[in-house]
């Protein structure tokens, strides 16, 4: 392994989506990440689908894939006691362990966290569920969706407010696991001065509702409920979809410096009634709209990005994920990479999102990624490896 977590050992419980991403992350840093599956079945996602593919017998599912790359695969009974007994030699060995079962579960088990601390008292355990451990509502259930709805996002998605929308993506579960692994690396981080791991809790609810960012404060500071209203900036303007003469184009007018040259470069009266300021532009809203949208109508979308390139005003299209995956951009950015997966062969997979480079401006970015793994992979390897004992692994290390 290579990157920045290369020292790191971290036990996987969790499956789905939102523990499997935290580990992910840690394991594109370089962390040696061990996923505990469920005999037979495995992680939940490997049976999501379809897409799936290969062939018949070695089939994956494209959702499992997205989750679980740079991770080796063991399957554990948990409610078999040798199977328990390879878990608990695991945690012996690990910084950090990740869950997300149910609130009691683990327990139920004889694993519970406490006993797991006090096995291994340098072990972080990040811990996520649906709503949050406590509360009157801590042992709810938590699915992707329902967490959207519950925690006010589709009521701010959508074409309007009686258009409530998912996202496109379970967000709720991604940002999860993001709040996770950012805080298993401030564990870590505080263990070089404690010496003694801790608990980090995180939930889907409090993910989705700590990226509420200008549409929560409207409400706590100023006592309004934001609602959707489309491809339209609810606090500024112009900012949002804009159809031209052979589609459409997306805006963002973010300063009184860029309407001016915004109107300028579309022959537009920056000091017309109703568009003098920001604020007066969101209230004449469809005013606006409409006014841009004249503007745009003598453009096809190729000319018109030009037009606004060259004008200084940011722009865009709005890109199949197909023509994501083709474009230069994203290439140049490190965000596809290829992998050898036991039974499918070369695959390619969306990459990390990060890029790391040494004082020198050079790239050290990790390249060896590992392709997700099938059922049970690494249990031999996995075995020896804790055939190893532990003083005698860190004498060599």
């Amino acid at each position: 392994m290579t990157g920045p977590l290369a020292d790191v050992v971290v036990v996987d419980l969790s499956r789905a989506l939102a523990g499997p991403h935290a580990t992910m992350m840690l394991g594109d840093l370089g962390a040696r990440v061990v996923k505990v599956e469920v005999p037979d079945r495995g992680d939940d996602t490997r049976g999501w689908g379809p897409p799936f593919v290969g062939e018949e017998g070695a089939r994956e599912s494209t959702y499992f894939l997205s989750a679980n790359r740079n991770k080796e695969s063991i399957a554990l009974d948990l409610k078999a006691d040798a199977d328990r007994a390879v878990l608990l030699e695991l945690v012996d060995r690990a910084d950090v362990l990740v869950e997300n079962f149910r609130t009691g579960v683990l327990e139920r088990l004889g694993l519970g966290i406490d006993s797991l601390l006090e096995r291994n008292p340098r072990l972080i355990v990040l811990s996520i569920t649906g709503f949050g451990h406590d509360g009157p509502e801590g042992g709810r259930a938590g699915y992707d969706q329902i967490a959207q709805g519950e925690a006010g996002l589709m009521s701010l998605t959508g074409s309007g407010p009686d258009d409530p929308q998912r996202v496109g993506v379970p967000i709720g579960d991604l940002l999860a696991g993001i709040y996770g692994a950012y805080g298993v690396l401030a564990a870590l981080h505080e263990r070089h001065t404690t010496g003694v791991g801790q608990v980090v809790r995180t939930s889907l609810l409090a993910a989705v509702t700590g990226v509420h960012a200008f549409q929560g404060t409207r409400w706590t500071v100023a006592g309004e409920v934001g609602h959707a209203q489309g491809n339209h900036h609810p606090s500024i303007a112009p900012y949002g979809l804009f159809r031209c003469r052979d589609g459409a184009v997306q805006i963002a007018v973010g300063s009184e410096v860029l309407w001016q040259r915004f109107c300028q470069a579309f022959g537009l009266d920056a000091d017309a009634p109703g568009m003098r300021s920001n604020a007066e532009r969101v209230a004449h809203r469809d005013q606006i709209i409409e006014a841009v949208e004249a503007a745009f109508a003598a453009f096809d979308a190729d000319a018109l990005l030009t037009r606004l390139a060259d004008a200084g005003i940011p722009g865009g299209r709005v890109r199949t994920l197909d023509e994501v995956y083709a474009w230069e951009q994203t290439a140049s950015q490190g965000l596809l990479v290829d992998v050898e997966h036991t039974s499918l062969g070369t695959v390619t997979l969306p990459g990390p999102p990060l890029r790391f480079f040494d004082p020198a401006g050079d790239e050290v970015t990790r390249r060896d990624h590992q392709a997700p793994p099938v059922l049970d992979e690494h249990a031999a390897r996995i075995r020896a490896w804790l055939d190893t004992p532990v003083a005698e692994e860190r004498e060599a290390s």
